[in-house]
Formats: C-alpha cells, sequence, structure tokens
C-alpha cells in the first residue's frame, strides 16, 4: 500500500511540474515573440512570418530608438522619478502606516485617519481636480508633478500597517523600557525586521513610477521633460526624406510601426526584468504577510 502511494505522488509530482512548466512557456511566449519582433526587418513583421525567431535578424528598431537625444534626455528623466518617487513613497508609507498600525487607546484618531485613506481608494476627484490641483501648486513642468500626486499609495500603506500589526508587541515594549522612543522603536526595531514588506512595496512603487505615461504627457509642457514611457507613446516615424543619406534611407527600410513598437516594450520592460529577480524572494512573503490582519 505505501509504495502505491508513493508511485501515485510521483506521478503526481512529475504531471504537476509539467503543467506548470508549460504554463510558464505559455507565458514567456509572447515576450518571446515581442523580442523577436523586435530584431526582425519590417517585411517580415508585415508579412506576419515572425514566430518565435527573428527573420532578417536587424537591429534597425533599436538603433532607431536609442540613436535619438531625447530617448537619453528621457531615459534620464525617468531615472531621476524613480528615485525621487521610490524613495518619498517609502518615507510616507511607513511614517503613516507605523501610526496607523497603532490601537484606538494608543492612537484616539486612527480609526478617522484610516477612513480618510480608505475613501480616496474607493472615490476619485476626476482628471480635471487632479489637473488644477497641480497647476494650483505650480507644478507643472516639473519633476514633482511627477512624484508628489502619486507619493502616497493607499494600498501600500495598508500592506506595511498590516505587517506592523503583526509584530510582537514585546519588542516595542522593550524598545520603551530602554527610553526609545516611537520615532527609534520604528526605525531600529520595527523597519530592519520588515524587509520582506518594504521590498514588496519598493517594487510594487518602482513599477508603477517607471511605467506610468500618462501623467507624462498632460503635466509636461515641453517634450525634453517627458519620461521614458511618455516618449515612448509619442514615438511616430515621420522623416524629412529630403535631407537624409542613402545609407538612412536603407535604414528606415528595415523598420516599421510593428517593429518600433515591439523595441519599445523591450526597451521599456528591462529595467523591471532587472531590478524583479532581487526582489522576487521577498515579494509572495511580504505580500501575505502584510495582508493578512489578526
Amino acid at each position: 500500500m505505501h509504495i502505491k502511494t508513493s508511485v501515485s505522488y510521483r506521478i503526481f509530482s512529475i504531471a504537476n511540474h509539467l503543467f506548470l512548466i508549460f504554463l510558464a512557456l505559455l507565458c514567456l511566449a509572447p515576450m518571446v515573440h515581442v523580442l523577436a519582433l523586435s530584431l526582425s526587418t519590417s517585411s517580415a513583421a508585415t508579412a506576419g512570418l515572425v514566430k518565435l525567431l527573428p527573420i532578417d535578424f536587424t537591429l534597425s528598431s533599436y538603433q532607431f530608438i536609442l540613436e535619438s537625444k531625447q530617448f537619453i534626455s528621457s531615459f534620464l528623466v525617468s531615472i531621476q522619478r524613480v528615485l525621487l518617487g521610490v524613495s518619498l513613497s517609502l518615507f510616507l508609507t511607513i511614517t503613516l502606516a507605523y501610526p496607523l498600525s497603532k490601537e484606538v487607546k494608543d492612537f484616539r484618531f486612527r480609526t478617522i485617519y484610516a477612513w480618510i485613506f480608505v475613501f480616496t481608494m474607493l472615490f476619485s476627484g476626476g482628471l480635471i481636480p487632479w489637473y488644477l490641483t497641480i497647476r494650483m501648486f505650480g507644478l507643472i513642468d516639473t519633476i514633482w508633478a511627477l512624484v508628489l500626486p502619486s507619493a502616497v499609495q493607499v494600498f501600500n500603506v495598508v500592506l506595511m500597517l498590516n505587517f506592523f500589526r503583526g509584530l510582537p508587541k514585546e519588542l516595542e515594549e522593550s524598545s520603551f523600557i530602554d527610553g526609545g522612543s516611537h520615532w527609534s522603536t520604528l526605525w531600529r526595531i520595527y523597519l530592519p525586521i520588515s524587509l520582506p514588506s518594504l521590498a514588496t512595496i519598493t517594487l510594487f512603487s518602482f513599477v508603477g513610477q517607471w511605467n506610468a505615461w500618462f501623467d507624462g504627457l498632460m503635466l509636461m509642457n515641453s517634450p525634453a521633460k517627458y519620461p521614458l514611457t511618455t516618449y515612448l507613446q509619442t514615438i511616430i516615424i515621420q522623416p524629412d526624406m529630403s535631407k537624409i543619406s542613402m545609407l538612412q534611407a536603407k535604414h528606415l527600410t528595415e523598420i516599421s510601426d510593428r517593429t518600433t513598437k515591439a523595441a519599445q516594450i523591450i526597451v521599456g520592460s528591462l529595467p523591471i526584468l532587472v531590478i524583479y529577480p532581487f526582489l522576487q524572494k521577498y515579494f509572495v512573503k511580504g505580500l501575505v504577510m502584510g495582508s493578512v490582519k489578526e
């Protein structure tokens, strides 16, 4: 009986692994197809010949994107936005989550503040009030217009405060006994053991800041101040044929709207693909621990 159970378990385990590998390949296939498109010529892409491997391999689409000074400028704007946005978002999320994680007897107005934040998750003021508010503060056409409106993500605050509430109360009590304040307790006791949740909200904030493009289009008057994703959304191939060389003309025949868009997707995804493997091991743990309330 034991042998039959062991054999059945091994068969199930193998079948389960094969099924999961199949699902992983299905998820990977669209990205491989987009990469193949970006490395193929215009004629092959237009004819629908590109599947999972490039046809008539060429880097022309990437060359078209990367040779632009606007691309470099927009890339630097996105880097600046991510550095400022993620840092500010982490600081505000942590300092908001800590007091909101306390009981009502410790923080009398906790419930009122919590409902104010929940209200913002359920209702939005709308696009026009959002724009008018940013303009009223004089933030239009500045990097702060991209950073400040999205600095506080309530979902991240909820994850963090629930993680804090799950920590042993004895940690805080021992800190107070040793003469520590709430500030020192937060930064010296809570944060060092909150790495899973911190990694999770860092990833959420990084992805949100990097992928956002609509606010750049609405709030930046000068295309030179567009973040990368906004710039990639506005790329249009409209060359002046009277001012280009034969080599440039040949180069333009190798690219098309499909291949350049595929190249844009790959370029825009690279930072996320680079950073995710380093945070992935904390991601599930932080998400689960931060979403469970005692």
